[in-house]
């Protein structure tokens, strides 16, 4: 059972009420989202493409883009080395769009995730020298690639890295010595001040597509993208506007927080994603099923990005960036339903493995390995395919509510291939850096990592990662972050409109959650394909009645209220439901504690 933690978090609601012209209820909401003062919440609320920090301030950004400008120029031959996710590819994609409208002889290569690995390698390296590649410049990767970079500067070539990830470090008398690769230069957010170790940019936390899109920005003199977009437009801004809807694409998928400058590209991004030009993209929303409607946050991360994905976990990303690049409706059409295919493949493949994990983690507490000396999960599932670790891995943190890892074997003999997702209180590279003498290759950030080992470690690493761990129970529990409380019969249709503006949600800016104690619950209704919508009666003191609605099972209520009617405190969100264009109001149930 969650544990409900309702905000209490001071702040004058009435005089921001007044000054934004936004119900108390809403301003409440947003200081709960740790947007404080008054610019803050401007931008928060009315925030636009010039409220982004100047580009030039994000740590190598400005050097990267004299380079590639000179590169450009002198007609050298450019090749972008990517990664195989959605940030990877839409990183990819930015660039190749960018240098090919600014007249650079540019070509690709993204790494195949089973051959390869992660990001750039000796073989991509190579391959770019035998092309006769003057520079590489790598996206969404590369910042720990030290020993590849070398050999390319050992033959020659010019190297530009932009990522995102943490830099790698080795602990020296207590302290983190930071290892950069050998560059002629290196874009990336995280580079430490000299002085006070903290993050030279003000907001780091971006996604490598979002660092490719503020370098486009600088060599595309920094366009004005305020304004609607228009016809008439010179052609630079249009190439910016199409750019801005994959950074919002990648940073959605990536699981960046939905604060500061990631929400307003986003928000705008998605406006831009929506009225694409880019014919693959628009392809491959109709082979999705999205139509002309408005692309959301959960469209770009649970429908239009794991179909990206899918290609580079069952193939080859290539497909995913041949369809963006491709200009040929017909031919984009073929590719956007071949990655649609692949992706409903993904998803069986993906359910099959987190039910054998489940299997097997239940299995080891029949047998007496308790969850208490398990506050790490290291799972071995060796015959799933290795590029759906990190989904399974999710699926069960979601389930268990503490770090995992899942180790699937790889095509070298010997050696296992992982991906961990963490838990807010667990930072699983500071972690993973404490027994890195284990891995034969490691990287990630502080809630997801990846890694290779050979398999006669697997146990040792299971049983160091739990030796180390300093994580309470406490930490464990799912927590469940209420706003506030408030009765149903507080809220009405035009609340609900306005708190859309807190939109988009997602990672690090939840849905608006309220609480109402002592409600009178019963069901009234089971429906849905799987049986798993559940429609109940709410009712007050006062004899009100309210909808409710739960995306559940009836295997998953409460006895309680499986049996009947009763008493419990809700945690729900408001919703507008429209039914033969007529709306009303909705509540959907996020968590139940029944009082008897």
């Amino acid at each position: 059972m969650s544990k409900w933690m309702i905000y209490a978090k001071k702040a004058d609601f009435r005089g921001i009420s007044q000054k934004f012209g936004i119900s108390p209820v809403t301003a409440r909401v947003i200081r709960n989202r740790d947007v404080e003062d008054e610019e803050e919440i401007r931008k928060y609320l009315h925030g636009t493409m010039a409220d982004l920090d100047d580009a030039e301030l994000l740590p190598g950004l400005k050097d990267a883009a004299f380079v590639l400008k000179r590169k450009i120029v002198g007609g050298e031959r450019i090749r972008i080395i990517g990664d195989y996710d959605v940030d990877g590819i839409c990183s990819t994609y930015i660039l190749w769009k960018l240098i090919s409208f600014l007249g650079g002889e540019v070509s690709t290569a993204i790494p195949e995730r089973i051959r390869d690995g992660y990001g750039i390698n000796d073989r991509l390296v190579e391959e770019a020298v035998a092309d006769g590649v003057d520079t590489i410049i790598t996206c969404d990767n590369g910042i720990s690639a030290a020993g590849p970079l070398q050999k390319a500067k050992d033959a020659g070539l010019t190297v530009i890295v932009t990522d995102h990830h943490e830099i790698p470090f080795e602990e020296v008398n207590g302290e983190k010595r930071y290892i950069f690769p050998p560059a002629d230069v290196i874009a990336e957010p995280w580079i430490p001040d000299a002085k006070t170790g903290e993050p030279k940019a003000r907001f780091p936390k971006i996604c490598g597509a979002e660092v490719v899109f503020k370098l486009a920005l600088l060599l595309l003199g920094k366009p004005d993208l305020t304004g609607e977009k228009s016809a008439l437009e010179e052609e630079h801004v249009k190439v910016a506007r199409e750019l801005l809807g994959f950074a919002a694409l990648a940073a959605i998928c990536d699981v960046m927080p939905l604060l500061d400058e990631n929400r307003i590209i986003v928000r705008e991004g998605l406006r831009e994603l929506s009225r694409t030009d880019n014919t693959g993209i628009r392809c491959l929303m109709l082979a999705a099923g999205l139509g002309s409607e408005p692309v959301t946050v959960y469209h770009a991360g649970f429908v239009l990005g794991p179909c990206l994905n899918a290609s580079g976990r069952l193939d080859t990303a290539g497909r995913a960036l041949a369809l963006l690049k491709e200009q040929d409706e017909a031919r984009a059409m073929i590719l956007a339903r071949d990655l649609k295919q692949l992706n409903d493949s993904r998803k069986s493949m993906t359910e099959e493995g987190v039910e054998t994990a489940i299997r097997m983690i239940e299995e080891e507490i029949r047998k007496g390995r308790s969850m208490e000396s398990r506050k790490v999960l290291v799972v071995r599932l060796e015959d799933c395919h290795e590029s759906l670790a990190g989904i399974i891995a999710g699926r069960l943190r979601e389930r268990y509510h503490r770090p995992v890892f899942v180790l699937t074997r790889a095509e070298e003999e010997g050696v296992l291939k992982g991906s961990g997702r963490s838990v807010e209180a667990y930072d699983m590279y500071e972690e993973m850096n404490r027994c890195r003498e284990l891995f034969l290759k490691f990287g990630g950030h502080k809630m997801a990592a990846g890694l290779s080992l050979t398999a006669d470690k697997a146990e040792l690493l299971d049983r160091r990662l739990n030796e180390n761990c300093s994580l309470l129970q406490e930490d464990l529990d799912e927590v469940l972050h209420i706003d506030m409380e408030l009765p149903p019969a507080c809220v009405d249709l035009a609340l609900v409109r306005e708190l859309s503006a807190l939109e988009p949600c997602g990672t690090g800016n939840s849905r608006p959650l309220f609480a109402v104690r002592n409600l009178l619950l019963r069901k009234t209704a089971v429906f849905g394909r799987n049986r798993n919508v559940i429609r109940l009666e709410g009712s007050d003191d006062t004899g009100a009645h309210y909808d409710f609605v739960w995306f559940t099972t009836e295997d998953r209520l409460p006895e309680a209220l499986a049996d009947g009617p009763a008493k419990c405190h809700v945690a729900y969100e408001p919703k507008i439901n429209v039914w033969k264009g007529r709306e009303s109001l909705q509540f959907v149930i996020k968590d139940v504690k029944c009082l008897s």
